[in-house]
């Protein structure tokens, strides 16, 4: 694996409404974590967000937010500077990049502030890796957490900065260890 030569690697994982921003569904949380030199966990980012719209029953089982819990929180307009600020020239480390920078530049587009690509240099896809590095083989970050005998105990619900701790230790594991090490 080729190891990315910017300054900083930072995991991201959001949470959301529902699963399409194509049809009106909104991020409620962004979580983000520096991932250091050595692979450990830095500084992190982590907002709810209102979502200025109702949380789908699917997505309230998946992460436990509610309409009720999140109206009274700043929305993207309010925290995107700050967010924008963190990330700006890192390389992003997301399991299904796909999903999240899609919500990401929705989120974008509604303010007027261009697209995640605007401010960052790259993005690292670990669900790809996986399915590269393990084919055939379960690659969600539940299965990666056992497979790599992460302790992923604390996670009751899917939750944008707790996945990104997860994820942090899992791009650790899958950056330190040759192909022939991966279970």
């Amino acid at each position: 694996m080729v190891v990315p030569t910017c300054s900083r690697l930072i995991a991201l994982d959001t949470e959301t409404t529902g699963l399409y921003p194509k049809h009106g569904d909104r991020l409620i949380s962004i979580g983000c974590v520096e991932i250091l030199a050595n692979g450990e966990p830095g500084v992190t980012f982590y907002q709810l967000i209102n979502p200025e719209r109702p949380v789908s029953i699917g997505a309230q089982r998946v992460h436990g937010y509610s309409w009720e819990m999140l109206k009274s929180q700043p929305r993207f307009v309010d925290i995107a500077g700050d967010f924008l600020n963190f990330i700006e020239g890192a390389t992003l480390v997301i399991h299904n990049a796909r999903f999240d920078i899609g919500f990401l530049n929705a989120e974008l587009a509604h303010i007027n502030r261009g697209s995640i690509a605007d401010y960052c240099d790259d993005v690292i896809d670990t669900l790809s890796l996986a399915r590269q590095k393990r084919p055939g083989k379960p690659a969600s970050l539940d299965a990666l957490c056992k497979a790599f005998r992460i302790d992923a105990s604390a996670r009751t619900l899917h939750g944008a900065l707790i996945d990104s701790m997860l994820l942090v230790q899992v791009y650790k594991f899958i950056r330190y260890n040759s192909l022939s090490k991966l279970p």
